[in-house]
């Protein structure tokens, strides 16, 4: 399914002009505070009516200015999730859920509250109320409570921001469920590039009310230029990988991908599991030979591909590893000790202990294969 997006509208001082269109199962609006992100999603929403433009969901025309056509929010047959879960503090958790259907005509209901009470896992959650439930829990069953409103669209506007570390370590998973399990798509508000990269297939950059860029995940988060100052550390390449086996005497499993073998912490997750990893740019070094004796376990052979300056001293380079792309930062001191140039074989080298839950999507928790 494809969302598309033309949108230019005015409040006050500030005036979004965005442009974009995806078929992502994950779609992440994606910038620092101010940047536009949550007006951007209030208005696919329906919430704020445009000044001009067009916005589509698999086809179906939600506005069109131009044409004169502004389909109500109560007709757009879309999901929201916002920051805060805003449940009904008097009902049951079986009571929000069932709210969910109530304004979606019978013949339009395609979601099962026994499929959806699985897929977050909530059963054991049904007769408590709010007051009773974590954090991470008020917001699955938020998220429940939007599905059973059956949508062709569901948007989360920060879903995460409000929770602490483990109560988002706690929910991310059910996330990526939501997102593989479902044909449903997501447009995701995140100013973070841990969430981003996790969760994202495709990721439209907002700065300034304007999309400074749109694409796949990989690519945009290579892009450290596109990146608020305070993540650009958090930037790198993203790989999508598999597990092939443990090695149970060391704590750590072996990852497959197309850059090849990756050794990470012990993951509980069977062989053959799917694993999105993100290697930041500041945990790869660079040699141009084979290292021996060394401590760094992750020794991926490529060719430069690009070098571009970054801030002050720093160079960032482009590594391309069998197709997948590594970033690395490093100084220009070393680029010049080095004589790295585009088309150099060299080495990227990254430790097993970058690798920490937050650099790795690795799904709901099950028992390994052994």
């Amino acid at each position: 399914m494809t969302v598309f997006v033309d949108i230019g509208h005015r409040l006050g001082d500030f005036g979004i002009d965005a442009r974009f269109e995806s078929a992502g199962r994950l779609t992440a609006l994606f910038g620092p505070s101010g940047s536009g992100k949550t007006t951007l999603i209030n208005l696919i929403a329906g919430l704020i009516r445009p000044d001009r433009g067009r916005i589509a969901v698999d086809g179906r025309v939600l506005v069109d200015t131009d044409a004169g056509l502004f389909v109500p929010k109560h007709k757009r047959r879309i999901g929201m999730v916002f920051q805060d879960a805003r449940l009904f503090p008097h009902m049951s958790v079986a009571a929000n859920l069932r709210y969910g259907r109530w304004f979606t005509p019978a013949a339009e209901r395609y979601a099962d509250i026994n499929a959806v009470v699985d897929l977050l896992g909530i059963g054991a959650l049904l007769e408590r109320r709010p007051a009773k439930l974590s954090g991470g829990e008020k917001q699955r069953v938020a998220i429940g409570r939007a599905l059973l409103a059956s949508p062709k669209l569901l948007l989360m506007d920060e879903p995460l921001a409000s929770l602490d570390e483990a109560r988002k370590a706690e929910i991310l998973p059910y996330i990526e469920r939501l997102r593989d399990e479902t044909k449903i798509p997501i447009v995701y508000v995140s100013h973070s590039i841990a969430e981003v990269a996790r969760l994202a297939s495709d990721v439209v950059v907002l700065a300034q009310g304007k999309v400074a860029a749109s694409g796949p995940t990989g690519a945009i988060m290579q892009r450290l230029d596109l990146l608020p100052a305070e993540e650009r550390g958090e930037g790198g390449g993203v790989l999508d990988t598999v597990v092939l086996r443990h090695d149970e005497a060391f704590g750590m499993t072996v990852l497959g991908s197309a850059a090849g073998e990756i050794r990470v912490p012990r993951l509980v997750m069977p062989a053959g599991a799917p694993v999105r990893v993100r290697i930041r740019a500041r945990d790869v070094m660079i040699a141009t030979e084979r290292p021996i004796g060394l401590s760094a376990l992750n020794i991926l052979p490529g060719t430069i591909v690009a070098m571009e300056p970054g801030e002050g001293a720093v160079v960032e380079v482009g590594i391309d590893c069998n197709g997948a792309t590594v970033l690395a930062r490093i100084t220009g001191q070393s680029r010049q000790a080095l004589k790295l140039r585009l088309g150099r074989k060299v080495f990227a080298v990254v430790k097993t202990v970058s690798f920490d839950s937050a650099n790795t999507g690795v799904g709901l928790p099950i028992e390994a294969d052994g």
